[in-house]
């Protein structure tokens, strides 16, 4: 099916996409603002190397290479020569965007000090009432029947991934719903394929907090008698403000085993913490998550990896980017066609927050432009899509 269809071009930061174009000359250059306001002690040096990426990106420089090797230079390199001469507002967009945190990264040492620019911003989300409101709500589906509860748990876990804090139009609409907000809804379909297929699930994961506490509910409700085997698969290093690392989840588990949330999250903890000594539950930080890369662009070891596996869920807008080409396709366009043979079957969860998206019903794009005009980005709506038919 996927040789009928052109693969588009993918979006660029120029004015040909005024969204990805917003997001290079005002989101990103207020994120720098922000780091710097989260982290006030940070000594003259960081500040004056944050106040130089801020305005390079704010001015459309020519992007430069990193200037001190790290474990992902190489590749970076390779990326930054294939966009020689590219300003940061005329380039590819998820090239220029997923960037622009490597250099952030090496602006505050990152890979130095290990401290997470971030980390007062994710705290906050941490704290609050609503993450633990949605976890509990998550919990209780421990009572339903396998195939409903994990139906339930997929929607929570698609839900969850509103709470994006790189992005405040998302962030707005909460972690609550109604039943027009999901344009595909194949959560019964999948809960389905998962019951007979078993296996080993991989998670591929997008932001900590609320979305990583209900993706690892769903990873509970998968070990429950589900799967043979669950691999999460993490941002190697701090990106994009809040998507999940290593530390993210060791921290949150920490969090729920301490009891100050309540005994269901403590007992939730125990039971993820004992299959991952028992080797069921395992957890895989990779730099290509950090990358440029689009998905059938895998790197032998992940290819490797999922070949054997039963089901890849991908979490999120960046991941779903990833996923078709970071392009605009005709909205009805099968998913199949945009996927690209990869070589697994995959499930996609993703709250709109960018131009891609395919798999809709036929007409669906043209009935909701007329109703909001900013329904592809505004975090508003999701998807629940199969690869499979």
């Amino acid at each position: 099916m996927s040789n009928t269809f052109s693969r588009p071009s993918p979006i660029r930061t120029d004015a040909s996409n005024a969204f990805a174009n917003h997001t290079m000359r005002v989101r990103v250059p207020k994120i720098i603002r922000d780091v710097q306001a989260w982290n006030p002690d940070y000594p003259a040096p960081i500040q004056r190397a944050l106040d130089h990426l801020h305005d390079t990106i704010e001015e459309g420089a020519v992007i430069p290479m990193l200037s001190l090797p790290a474990p992902n230079d190489e590749d970076w390199a390779d990326a930054h020569a294939r966009h020689a001469g590219d300003t940061w507002d005329s380039t590819g967009w998820f090239y220029a965007e997923v960037f622009v945190y490597a250099h952030l990264m090496q602006a505050v040492r990152w890979w130095e000090t290990g401290r997470d620019p971030f980390a007062p911003r994710k705290a906050e989300e941490i704290a609050s009432l609503a993450l633990w409101q949605t976890l509990e709500q998550a919990l209780e589906t421990r009572s339903m029947e396998r195939e409903e509860r994990l139906a339930a748990l997929l929607i929570h876990a698609l839900w969850g991934n509103r709470i994006d804090l790189s992005y405040a139009a998302a962030l707005a609409h909460g972690g609550t719903w109604i039943d027009s907000d999901l344009l595909v809804g194949d959560q019964a379909k999948a809960a389905e394929f998962l019951l007979r297929h078993g296996g080993v699930i991989h998670i591929i994961h997008d932001n900590t907090g609320t979305e990583l506490a209900m993706d690892l509910a769903l990873a509970d409700g998968l070990l429950d008698g589900v799967a043979e085997q669950v691999i999460l698969h993490l941002k190697f290093h701090p990106t994009y403000v809040s998507d999940a690392t290593l530390g993210d989840l060791l921290q949150l588990l920490d969090i729920f085993e301490s009891g100050a949330r309540g005994d269901d999250a403590r007992q939730m903890s125990r039971r993820l913490q004992n299959a991952f000594i028992a080797g069921r539950l395992r957890l895989a930080p990779d730099l290509f998550w950090n990358s440029s890369h689009f998905l059938w662009e895998l790197p032998p070891r992940l290819d490797r990896l999922f070949r054997d596996a039963s089901l890849v869920i991908v979490k999120g807008d960046a991941n779903y980017r990833r996923t078709v080409g970071d392009a605009i396709w005709q909205p009805d366009t099968p998913l199949q066609a945009a996927v690209n043979g990869f070589p697994a079957p995959l499930l996609l969860l993703r709250t709109l927050k960018s131009y891609p998206v395919v798999g809709l019903p036929t007409g669906m794009a043209e009935t909701l432009d007329p109703i909001d005009a900013d329904w592809r980005v505004n975090g508003r709506r999701g998807v629940i899509q199969t690869s499979w038919t």
